[in-house]
Order: C-alpha cells, then structure tokens, then sequence
C-alpha cells in the first residue's frame, strides 16, 4: 500500500499496487491500466480509419502482432541499458519484475508494423498516420500505471502539484506532466490530421511532439529513473529524444520541399 498525496491540493489516496488475486496470482493495476491504453487507442483507430483508406482487420493484425514485437523491444531496450541489474540470463526475461522503456516498446512496434505493411502490400505512411492518435491515448493512459506503482517521479519541488509518495518530500508528478503532454498532441493531430498534404506528416508529427515532451521531462527524472548511456551525464532517453527531433523535423521539412516541388511542376 502506497500513501500518495498532493499536499497543495489537499488530496491524499491510499492506493494497493496489486488490483485483485487469482488464486495466489496477483493481478497488478499497472497491468489493467497498460491493458486499457492499449484498447482505448485501438478502438480508437478501428473507429476512425475506414474513412483513411486503411481497413479494420489490417488494424487489428497490426496492433495484435505490434503489442508482441512492442513488448519484445521495450524489454530489450531496458536490458541492454541495464545490464548491471540483472544477476543472470534468465533474469533479463522477467518482465513481471519490471523494467520496460516505451522507446524500445514504440521502436518493436514500428519495425512490426513496416513489415506488415510491406507484407500486404498497404501504404506504410498512411497506416503510421492513422495510428498516431492511438500511440498517443495508449501512452496518456499508460502513465497512469506508473502512478499506482509509485515510480518513475521526479526531483523534489515546491509546486503547486507536487506529489508526496509515502509522506517523504513532494515531487514532480512526471507520469501526469506527460498524459497532459500526449493528450494535447492528441487534441492538435485530432484537429489538423485531415489538412495534411501528405502520407506521413502526422506520424512525423507525432515523434516530434512525443519527443520534445520526452527531453524536457528526462531532465526533470529522479536520477534512480535514468538509465544512462553516459553514467550521470546524459541518459539514453534523452539522446535518442534529441535524435528523433533532428530526424523527425528534417523529414517534415523533406515532406513540405517535395509539396512545394510537385505544385510547382
């Protein structure tokens, strides 16, 4: 049991990890909550993409095979930047331990998704398109997780939302900065998908949005939360963040020369 609370806003919750038992098995609230970003986003999707040229059952075959190859990459991100947490082999396949980083989780599904596309034959760039606004609900919710778990928090702060974990001194609430984040990039693509010029301008879009919010909250991250490419330097969240801005505004800037280009001709 977790005692959270946001002292300036006068709220405090006391909140179990495990949501209920089966059996001797527990069933984590972390899990439920993963579980219902994922649908959310994905009846998202099927609900607004037969209007995008793209059909439900190549979203499902999609979502389906990228959950699997999302989980794979999410772990093996996490592993091979946290190697010296890990007592064996075997150790490295206990994702029920924890330690999953979303870029590997959004890189698995990415590569699982060119693949399929390529497979049937379908335009990858409108399919990352039309799934955009589902990665961003799946993310928005998924945070929430890291709430009932207490994890993943920030530096101390005074601020008006600062949140107490277990009456220890308040922090930067990073899982809910984030879902504000990704709700708000949600709410631009919602409004402006439609006037894109483009296949491939809204994903673009997306990694742009998702990763300026990304840099900015790594550098907020309770120093136990980073996992480091250069030890308390630069953490490897943060390089590939900055990485995806340079590659995803250049693609973007790519994408609005080739408009002007074939308008001109």
């Amino acid at each position: 049991m977790n005692i959270i609370s946001f002292p300036r806003l006068g709220i405090t919750l006391n909140i179990n990890p495990v949501a209920f038992s089966i059996g001797s098995k527990p069933i984590y609230w972390y899990a439920l909550i993963i579980l219902t970003g994922f649908l959310l986003g994905m009846l998202f999707v099927c609900k607004t993409c037969g209007k995008r040229g793209v059909k439900k059952d190549n979203i499902w075959d999609i979502a389906l095979i990228g959950l699997a190859a999302g989980i794979i990459g999410a772990r093996i991100y996490y592993v091979l930047f946290a190697l010296d947490e890990f007592d064996s082999f075997i150790d490295m396949f206990k994702i029920w331990n924890g330690g999953l980083a979303i870029y590997g989780g959004i890189t698995g599904a990415a590569i699982s998704t060119f693949i399929y596309c390529h497979a049937v034959k379908i335009n990858t760039a409108k399919v990352f398109d039309v799934c955009a606004p589902g990665l961003l609900i799946g993310q928005a919710i998924g945070r929430f997780g890291n709430f009932v778990n207490a994890e993943v928090y920030g530096r101390e702060t005074q601020g008006l939302f600062g949140m107490s974990i277990n009456r220890a001194a308040p922090v930067h609430p990073l899982f809910l900065y984030e879902a504000v984040w990704n709700i708000a990039g949600l709410i631009i693509i919602i409004l402006f998908r439609d006037k894109k010029k483009t296949d491939g301008q809204v994903f673009c879009f997306y990694i742009l949005w998702y990763a300026i919010g990304r840099l900015f909250l790594e550098g907020m991250r309770n120093s136990e939360y980073i996992l480091y490419v250069i030890p308390n330097v630069l953490g490897i969240s943060q390089l590939v963040s900055a990485l995806l801005i340079l590659a995803s505004g250049s693609f973007l800037v790519y994408l609005q020369l080739k408009i002007s280009k074939n308008k001109e001709n």
